[in-house]
């Protein structure tokens, strides 16, 4: 997949499925490249990825056909044009609550490279680019795309306001932020939190923009997600199939050996 049809994906409701890739190591990069996978997500909110590291796996998994999709520390223009600088298709911005911080994002990953004041009245609709440079601008960042995390109450509550930013491709839920933030810590059952999932998906839907998730769960689950509006789907990780995969076959072997330690769901061993 290309960084164009990536970007066109988002938008037209295409569905697209990709995996969170943790390590960093190069011997990935062709074994994802043979999985049915549209794209990568590489973390580094939560994850010590350095800027040089970064930068090669963008520019690995980009030639491998895997648009490389970025999510940044904090929702910083200027850490956002970096990801772009490095490699990445698209950017996301996590805990993202306004529609400034919206445009500040759009800017810095489609507005390349102008920055200051200058694209501050651009941004605010004061002093258009002259076609020259308008022209530059779209070719120049032809194909990067705009992801913004929606996990708290207040992005819920401005959440019309976000989806009507002019660039902004696509929302990614984060289950586990929007829960606590709601005040039902991880009960991803609960009716608010599921309502409010599902209410995010069709608004952005219907806003032309993209909807996805972040999700370890069950495939049931995602299904049903998707039969609401969800089309940017990034299943679990390869810290968590490698765990869940080994604990299983692992637990079959000492049971058809007879012996009792096992590992639980999250891994941990049990008697």
């Amino acid at each position: 997949m290309t960084f164009t049809e990536f970007s066109v994906a988002l938008r037209t409701g295409r569905r697209i499925y990709g995996t969170l890739v943790a390590s960093t190591s190069s011997r990935w990069v062709p074994l994802l490249a043979g999985l049915p996978i549209d794209f990568v997500f590489i973390d580094t909110e939560h994850i010590p990825i350095d800027r040089e590291t970064l930068g090669w796996m963008c520019q690995a998994y980009g030639a491998a056909g895997l648009p490389p999709v970025v999510r940044i520390a904090a929702p910083d223009p200027i850490a956002a044009c970096q990801a772009v600088d490095f490699g990445a298709a698209a950017v996301i911005a996590p805990y993202v609550e306004s529609a400034a911080q919206v445009r500040d994002l759009v800017g810095a990953v489609k507005r390349r490279p102008i920055k200051g004041q200058k694209l501050a009245a651009e941004l605010a609709g004061h002093t258009p680019f002259p076609p020259a440079l308008e022209a530059y601008v779209q070719k120049h960042n032809a194909g990067r795309s705009v992801i913004v995390n929606i996990e708290s109450a207040p992005a819920l509550a401005k959440l019309d306001e976000i989806l009507a930013v002019p660039g902004l491709d696509a929302v990614l839920i984060g289950p586990h932020d929007l829960s606590c933030s709601l005040g039902f810590p991880e009960d991803y059952d609960h009716p608010a939190v599921e309502a409010a999932m599902l209410g995010i998906f069709r608004r952005a839907r219907a806003a032309g923009v993209g909807a996805g998730i972040h999700s370890w769960m069950s495939v049931d689950r995602e299904v049903a997600w998707c039969a609401a509006g969800a089309n940017f789907m990034i299943h679990s990780s390869d810290l968590t199939a490698t765990r869940n995969m080994i604990a299983t076959e692992i637990n079959a072997l000492r049971a058809r050996l007879g012996d009792d330690r096992r590992a639980d769901e999250n891994g941990a061993a049990t008697v």
